[in-house]
């Protein structure tokens, strides 16, 4: 088989706090003397939601920040991305590590940093919460397109799907279009087809976070195929919050039959305990893909991430030669 790390990719569903090493969280916490929540055996959001706060809480310094960012850049080139695009929520961690811009300055100047020393390239996503407010959402965006052309090249919208749909934050993803950055919502996960609709014609999204339950609509999957929208999929994550009832029934083949351009992410690899090389795995080993169908997942990954060109065509060019190899 083809070594799966030689793949040239992008990895572009990943929140940054949910992407800290297991081992820097229990010692960020000893050292700060936090108390952690159980290890979570999931079947609920609200689960997830204490163990990522617990994540964001063990940052008190800047220079805890400036490690996390190190270390998910290097986890990065380790599993053979040549770029990463985290998403970052810079209220998380206002009235600890300063001002919101000043949170986003030090993760940019950071991760292009370690991107150059790793030899791979390095964007951010500013992620808006939905059960934040619009105002607040509007004002993430502001603050995004503040640094459109310092590295923030995507935006995002997090949290409770079903509890806050798409519609209301339409304005915060104008401000975020007009600025130039890719529009990449949360929908398809914890709703049905009808937030990945409003996700498209609403919020501008020329990606969608995880989007996968999209294939119960097959008119709207004809409909993302036509618009060439990319799927950012999670599998071990659409899993482990009940997303889909197991691996094996995940619906990433039929959305890659439909047509559905589409990346792997590992979202959350603290709480999920995956890997982006992992989620290429099991695509693979559970799902059964070959490696025509994990080389255009690549090329997805590659077309739909803020990467630049130059990195980008040199990346496709490493796709079609890893495909050419010999397995």
């Amino acid at each position: 088989m083809r070594d799966l790390v030689a793949l040239p990719k992008a990895h572009l569903h990943l929140h940054l706090e949910g992407a800290m090493r297991p081992s820097t969280l229990a010692n960020l916490a000893d050292r700060h003397e936090i108390s952690l929540p159980p290890t979570p055996g999931f079947g609920s959001f609200a689960v997830f939601i204490d163990t990522y706060t617990a994540a964001c809480q063990v940052l008190r310094r800047q220079d805890d920040l400036r490690r996390l960012v190190r270390e998910v850049v290097a986890d990065a080139a380790l599993a053979g991305a040549v770029w990463v695009e985290p998403s970052l929520g810079p209220a998380n961690h206002r009235g600890r590590l300063g001002a919101d811009h000043d949170v986003v300055a030090l993760v940019l100047e950071e991760g292009h940093r370690a991107a150059q020393q790793q030899g791979i390239g390095f964007g951010l996503m500013i992620a808006a919460a939905r059960d934040r407010g619009v105002p607040e959402a509007v004002a993430a965006a502001r603050l995004a397109a503040d640094f459109a052309e310092a590295g923030v090249v995507s935006f995002g919208l997090d949290a409770d799907e079903a509890a806050f749909p798409p519609e209301p934050f339409g304005p915060a993803f104008d401000l975020a279009a007009e600025a130039g950055l890719i529009c990449a919502p949360h929908a398809g996960e914890f709703a049905g087809p009808a937030s990945v609709r409003a996700a498209i014609e609403v919020l501008h999204a020329r990606r969608i976070l995880h989007g996968v339950r999209a294939v119960e609509d097959p008119d709207l999957l004809r409909e993302v195929a036509a618009r060439g929208v990319c799927f950012d999929v999670c599998l071990t994550s659409n899993v482990k919050l009940g997303v889909v009832p197991t691996l094996e029934q995940h619906p990433l083949p039929a959305l890659l039959a439909a047509g559905v351009a589409c990346s792997l992410g590992a979202d959350d690899p603290l709480l999920f305990g995956a890997s982006l090389l992992d989620e290429y795995d099991h695509a693979r080993t559970t799902l059964g893909l070959d490696d025509a169908q994990l080389a255009e997942i690549a090329r997805a990954s590659l077309r739909s991430g803020g990467a630049p060109r130059a990195l980008r065509e040199r990346a496709l060019a490493g796709v079609d030669g890893w495909l050419a190899t010999s397995p």
